[in-house]
């Protein structure tokens, strides 16, 4: 997420009331997760095993809960709760804002486009030229919605990311400030779940397809001309690229990349990144299709032939 403006590190550090390492006049111009960052961000980091991966990252300024050395040309701010300050942050400069409307007066929406009865279009939306929004959506604040796009009923872009923190006392929340990014010719089935970045965004490319009851996780992005089958369930922070189809009932583990031109067939289960150009897989876990198809001919083997060694 990106700040109305630059603040300076002195700033930042005064409305968390923690020690900032570094110049005090140092921009920071937004937040962000440690996957998603780029110089200007300030991310968090709470855990010994993830500080060279933080402090080392594009981010420019790193809040974090031990006093460590200052990486040249960044900044730091101490805290003793990393995850509860970024939270704070968050709830700052992105706080939720009800509507009293269905359509907020701050929305934009482009020439020819339709909003079908009793759907809702949040704070800060904006939708392209001649689209068609199905009765029943939900639009959460700050999406954006390209040209020639069809939602059908009951659909939700813009939910919160499903990421929480383990404590003894129990779950707390990252709170979300990221956005839902839909592109040109986009058609969405109905009952489908496009949830936002945590915050960075959840992005569905040009010419993509999904039909009903798809679930999309945070921070990921599918690719140009994707088919996404019902029931499909791709978890956050993954990437798929252009020209993936995903059949029906397919559920894609989070953290990774399925390359340009692969193919799932239906009910399968994706737990590691998948090469492209046209290979076709199947099975829980996914393998290559003939290979599934050929370790299942043999399972289907084994009762006579432990029949005949028996």
């Amino acid at each position: 997420m990106k700040f109305d403006r630059a603040y300076s590190l002195k700033e930042i550090s005064a409305f968390l009331n923690a020690k900032a390492v570094g110049n005090p006049d140092f921009e920071i111009t937004g937040i962000n997760e440690i996957h998603m960052v780029e110089p200007g961000d300030l991310t968090f980091v709470d855990h010994p095993k993830y500080y060279s991966k933080a402090l080392n990252s594009l981010a420019t300024t790193i809040l974090i809960n031990k006093e460590v050395e200052c990486p040249e040309a960044k900044a730091l701010v101490i805290s003793d709760d990393p995850f509860r300050d970024y939270v704070y942050l968050v709830r700052k400069f992105r706080n939720f804002q009800p509507c009293s409307s269905q359509v907020s007066p701050s929305a934009i929406i482009g020439e020819g486009s339709v909003i079908q009865p009793n759907s809702f279009v949040g704070n800060h939306v904006k939708i392209g030229k001649n689209c068609i929004i199905h009765s029943n959506v939900s639009i959460y604040d700050h999406t954006i919605i390209g040209d020639d796009v069809v939602i059908h009923s009951n659909s939700v872009l813009g939910a919160d990311a499903y990421y929480f923190q383990r404590k003894p006392a129990g779950y707390r929340k990252l709170e979300s400030c990221g956005r839902v990014i839909i592109g040109d010719r986009v058609e969405i089935g109905a009952l489908c779940s496009i949830d936002k970045g945590v915050s960075g965004d959840t992005v569905i490319d040009d010419g993509t397809k999904m039909d009903n009851h798809c679930q999309i996780g945070h921070d990921t992005y599918i690719g140009k001309n994707c088919l996404v089958g019902a029931h499909a369930a791709i978890a956050g922070v993954t990437r798929i690229e252009d020209d993936v189809i995903i059949w029906g009932r397919v559920s894609i583990n989070k953290d990774l990349v399925i390359k340009k031109g692969a193919i799932i067939l239906a009910e399968s289960g994706v737990d590691k990144s998948l090469e492209g150009d046209g290979k076709i897989y199947f099975g829980v876990p996914v393998d290559e299709a003939r290979k599934k198809w050929r370790e299942l001919v043999a399972i289907k083997q084994l009762p006579d032939l432990i029949k005949k060694l028996g």
